[in-house]
């Protein structure tokens, strides 16, 4: 069984309320659920929250929502401990899904799934988009990533990796998109292990997987997912809705 978990705080320091922001007239948190229901692959979608506003949006437009508590420090921990209220099996799927990024492609979260079918020893995929827009290639807030010639991922970083030292040379340069596909084994096992100093340096909780000697298929996809960090990323997302119509 595969199903997917969207994570989502009220509370934001950059955009407080963020999930329940309108875009073109639903709730973000509504666009993002109606997503990840779309995915061919996913057998049930459930908003993991800590706030009983979230919680009744979420019910109100006949969606399912978990409560947790608020002291959890991540989504993944938020993740694991929705996958344990739902009482998973071991080798059940969990799908983290963004809740910030309500345009993404439903087919996204199939490509994630998709290599566990061929690896039974795999415990955690990814995915990483090629950038193609300039200012992603430097601002820290597009987060990067770079992986070996089998796919598994070797760093995420908020700077440029690779960095071109010779200047640009068509050199590609990954997007991490911060979704996320675990067996619930190995979701137990990293939501076990103390925070690492490479997470805590870069502010990536997916660095705690690699620092501990875990590993992190990477899946391309072709499509990209933009997010909303700040109440103005809500016009460009209108605008692209509007362009799509």
């Amino acid at each position: 069984m595969s199903i997917a978990v969207i994570p989502s705080r009220f509370g934001s320091s950059r955009f407080e309320g963020k999930p329940l922001a309108l875009i073109a007239g639903k709730p973000m948190i509504q666009r993002v659920y109606e997503q990840a229901s779309k995915a061919r692959n996913i057998t049930k979608v459930v908003v993991a929250t800590d706030d009983q506003r979230i919680f009744d949006t979420v019910t109100g437009f006949g969606g399912q929502a978990v409560m947790t508590a608020s002291e959890l420090k991540s989504g993944t921990d938020r993740v694991a401990k929705t996958a344990e209220i739902l009482g998973l099996g071991q080798d059940d799927i969990i799908v983290n899904v963004q809740g910030d990024q309500p345009l993404f492609d439903p087919a996204c979260l199939d490509e994630l799934l998709a290599p566990f079918a061929g690896d039974p020893d795999l415990g955690m995929s990814t995915l990483a988009y090629r950038i193609t827009n300039p200012r992603e290639l430097t601002d820290p807030t597009d987060v990067k990533v770079c992986f070996d010639r089998n796919g598994f991922a070797l760093y995420f970083s908020r700077s440029r990796i690779p960095f071109p030292r010779d200047g640009e040379t068509g050199v590609a340069t990954y997007k991490h998109l911060g979704f996320y596909a675990y067996k619930k084994s190995f979701l137990d096992t990293i939501a076990a292990l103390p925070v690492s100093e490479l997470e805590n340096i870069e502010k990536l909780e997916q660095l705690r997987v690699l620092e501990y000697g875990h590993r992190i298929k990477v899946v391309v996809t072709e499509h990209d997912s933009p997010e909303v960090d700040l109440p103005e990323d809500i016009a460009r997302l209108e605008q692209h809705l509007n362009n799509q119509s």
